[in-house]
């Protein structure tokens, strides 16, 4: 069932949710968090910028889950069913700007979608990334209809299926932003 028509005003508060809500659980798991280590680095930096992988900070969350955001809430009361909203506690791994907490042991394959997304912050910003993500929600219906996870999906599965065949993420992620496909 697709989504109901939102006003610019509830547009416009969503996106301010989003990004306040993103760049508060930087700041909460950001002290936790600690550089990628050389192993994973170096399977990384034939896609990724330096910038990227000198920036990013990972952190395993063991044991509990992120919960929700608490916007949902007001989401689920204003006019949107609540099953459709990504349940943050089923995502495998969340990337805050350039920290990323993950609910299970790294594996480059969920290493490499969530440093996708330290780009897409890098490139964007996180306003713009916020904005561009909840509209690619809406207009999408879903979670997996979102572009900028779409982007991520892909080169992480390009990535996986042939890691010896290089690719630039900073040039792909270029790319997408330079056709308006987020």
């Amino acid at each position: 069932m697709p989504l109901p028509k939102l006003s610019d005003a509830q547009i416009a508060w969503v996106i301010q949710q989003v990004a306040a809500y993103i760049g508060e659980q930087r700041q909460i798991y950001i002290g936790r968090a600690v550089p990628l280590d050389s192993v994973q680095k170096g399977a990384l930096l034939p896609f990724s910028p330096g910038s990227a992988l000198d920036s990013a900070r990972v952190v395993v969350h063991s044991g509990e889950r992120i919960g929700n955001p608490p916007f949902y809430g007001d989401l689920i009361r204003m006019w949107l069913a609540g099953n459709s909203l990504p349940d943050f506690a089923r995502m495998a791994a969340i990337t805050f700007v350039d920290t990323i907490v993950s609910h299970e042991p790294f594996t480059n394959e969920l290493l490499f979608h969530e440093l996708v997304h330290v780009v897409q912050y890098q490139k964007l910003g996180l306003a713009d990334f916020a904005g561009k993500y909840v509209r690619g929600f809406l207009d999408g219906d879903s979670y997996e209809a979102i572009p900028l996870e779409k982007n991520a999906y892909q080169l992480a599965a390009r990535f996986a299926a042939a890691p010896m065949n290089l690719f630039s993420v900073e040039a792909e992620v270029q790319a997408w932003i330079d056709a308006g496909r987020f």
